[in-house]
């Protein structure tokens, strides 16, 4: 069976590598253009390009895929399936009909919950109990094709976006080759159209959603934490300059919001309901640190207060 697969980030990468690995033979590579990275600029190729390019994969790197041209040198390799994560470009119809059995997406939730760009945070910042991923038929509307199989993973309370983002990447690779290997004995998959009175949408980040006000309750604020770790990372005021949270839990207790009530194995901070407990954090120009190690560098004391941006 020839596979198109089209994909650019991290979270792609386990389904080409597992793909590759179970044999399938893949005839294109679509990923998005190279792009300025670091302190130097210098163009950078995608995750998906650089497994890619180790295993000598034909890859096609174009701005849109509305342009004819490129649209006749994906109808050209005669693929059978085309497979899509997180690839980032919208597919015209055309390009989605071009394989004889059609366009297949991971998707990183449970939909129909969570449609659109940031499922994972999402699910997070929600206070889902629950997460995971669905294999899907692509369609023309956003993520809105029929489910063909999926995937549960339930949401901890230190879990992060990165944490969930690297269980549901191996998660949505081994049933994408599941439903490959489904799709190559019977020619066909079996698919059920999602609920359209159970969709939620997954709108992109705002830089803006990452301040913490610590009159919202700890367990709001550690949702926040824990969403937007690694991007955009938590933030909040401490002595007057910007101070980044990676990690943080909550626990009951009453305390002023943002004041500094406990610095022994952690940073605790009151909120407007409940206790933060602040395990890594980040001043303005400097690394990541845990709690302790801030404490002491930062000379941190009880008393002292986070203050919303």
């Amino acid at each position: 069976m020839k596979i198109i697969f089209a994909g650019t980030p991290e979270f792609a990468v386990p389904a080409l590598a597992a793909l590759i690995s179970a044999g399938y033979e893949i005839v294109m590579v679509l990923t998005q253009p190279d792009r300025p990275a670091g302190r130097g600029m210098k163009l950078k190729a995608s995750p998906v390009k650089l497994l890619a390019m180790q295993h000598q994969l034909n890859v096609l790197q174009p701005v849109t895929l509305k342009d004819p041209i490129v649209q006749a040198q994906i109808a050209q390799v005669n693929a059978d399936v085309m497979i899509v994560a997180a690839y980032g470009l919208i597919i015209p119809t055309a390009t989605l009909n071009a394989p004889g059995f059609g366009c297949y997406n991971i998707h990183a939730s449970l939909l129909p919950r969570w449609r659109g760009a940031a499922p994972i945070h999402r699910s997070l910042l929600a206070g889902d109990a629950e997460t995971g991923v669905t294999i899907m038929q692509v369609v023309p509307a956003l993520d809105a094709g029929a489910m063909v199989s999926h995937g549960v993973v339930k949401i901890t309370d230190t879990d992060t976006s990165q944490t969930l983002h690297d269980a549901l990447s191996v998660m949505g690779a081994a049933l994408m080759v599941q439903a490959m290997a489904d799709l190559a004995q019977t020619g066909s998959l079996t698919a059920m159209p999602q609920n359209e009175a159970l969709v939620t949408y997954a709108h992109k980040l705002e830089k803006s959603e990452a301040a913490i006000d610590w009159q919202k309750s700890a367990e709001h604020i550690s949702r926040q934490v824990r969403g937007f770790n690694p991007f955009p990372v938590a933030q909040t005021i401490l002595k007057g300059e910007v101070c980044r949270i990676w990690m943080a839990t909550h626990q009951p207790g009453h305390a002023r919001p943002g004041e500094v009530v406990n610095i022994q194995e952690g940073i605790t901070v009151g909120c407007g309901e409940g206790l933060l407990h602040i395990t890594e954090l980040q001043a303005p120009g400097g690394k990541r640190l845990n709690a302790q190690a801030f404490v002491q560098g930062h000379h941190l004391q009880i008393g002292d207060f986070f203050s919303s941006q």
